[in-house]
């Protein structure tokens, strides 16, 4: 799965505060996710977290 810096993630459950929305801040083996709606910030394994992944939200302003 192609996840970059700065996508948005729309997870299939909510975080306790009731957004589904994460940005992304770090990938690699893990990811560094901020919820958009409190500002709390996780670290997940990259298997976890692409298993919770229902959409990814792109700024698609043409860069490769």
């Amino acid at each position: 799965m192609d996840i970059r810096l700065g996508d948005i993630l729309v997870m299939k459950k909510p975080h306790p505060c009731g957004e589904k929305k994460w940005l992304v801040l770090r990938t690699g083996m893990d990811f560094r996710l901020r919820c958009t709606g409190c500002g709390h910030e996780v670290m997940l394994p990259r298997s976890k977290a692409e298993k919770n992944i229902r959409e990814v939200l792109r700024d698609s302003d043409g860069k490769a």
